[in-house]
């Protein structure tokens, strides 16, 4: 069981500098690039450019999973009371990270990022602040490897109690669809009923044709490589859980703040659902 004692974590004390390839873009910081940060590198810039040249939207989509996040941890850390969240792929750090949101909400959150990118690792020690009620702690783990994952988050999350693992923009970086589905399966198998996954996901149900050239683009320039779903399949990475309304939606869709008149906001083409455990 995890120490319960708050505190904060600065596991990355003793890691390796980091080995970063700049020749070769990498989705955290391109996503970096689209919104706004600054921790990226000129290949990332180009490989960003390319693909909004052929689909503009991108920049939209980007800030729309990053918002989706953010309503999702506050819902679950508002309604149904969840205090421990596991991040996985977390990507680099930007404004209303996990732990802030959780931690504004209830500052007893405890929260796990994981991610296996060594500029994200580089930057760790800005996600390893905490409230002093509650924690957090950074993983360097493959998404692959949920064993891994699950093991070194319980030396801060109690996996006794209900956690909600989130898998923002990550399993569209598993080609294989029974890989992606056995990931999901092994992730919420670890945790016990009452807990939530968190999921967004590409897809080209929105702009078809045009989206589908935009992630042949990012095929060609950038890594890791993207497979698109449908609505569907992203459905089926569910399968045994329950999901919460409004469902299956495009990351705008997912009860965005309504603050004005002008109708329901633009859909993207990245899908999402947030589903409990039971």
């Amino acid at each position: 069981m995890a120490n319960l004692t708050g505190r904060k974590r600065t596991v990355t004390d003793n890691l390796p500098p980091p080995v970063i390839d700049t020749s070769v873009s990498h989705s955290s910081r391109v996503w970096n690039y689209w919104l706004g940060g600054k921790d990226n590198y000129p290949v990332d810039r180009e490989t960003g450019d390319r693909v909004a040249a052929v689909y503009p939207d991108i920049v939209l989509l980007a800030r729309a999973a990053r918002g989706f996040l953010s309503r999702a941890v506050r819902y679950l850390a508002g309604e149904p009371g969840i205090r421990q969240f596991l991040d996985i792929g977390t990507g680099l750090p930007t404004a209303s990270n996990t732990h802030q949101i959780a931690q504004s909400v209830a500052p007893e959150s405890r929260v796990v990022y994981v991610d296996n990118d060594p500029v994200v690792l580089a930057h760790a020690r800005a996600l390893l602040t905490s409230a002093p009620e509650g924690a957090t702690d950074y993983i360097d783990a493959d998404l692959r490897d949920p064993g891994k994952i699950l093991g070194e988050a319980a030396r801060t999350l109690d996996l006794a109690t209900p956690v909600a693992v989130t898998l923002i923009a990550i399993l569209h970086h598993v080609s294989d669809y029974d890989e992606a589905r056995s990931i999901v399966n092994r992730l919420v198998e670890g945790v016990p009923s009452g807990s939530y996954l968190v999921m967004s996901h590409s897809t080209n149900a929105i702009h078809g044709a045009v989206s589908d050239e935009a992630v042949g683009q990012w095929n060609k320039f950038g890594k890791p490589p993207v497979t698109l779903r449908s609505p569907e399949q992203i459905a089926g990475l569910l399968d045994g859980l329950e999901v919460i309304e409004p469902g299956v939606v495009s990351t705008t869709r997912w009860r965005p703040d309504v603050t004005d008149t002008d109708g329901p906001p633009q859909e993207v083409d990245q899908f999402c659902a947030v589903a409990r455990k039971p």
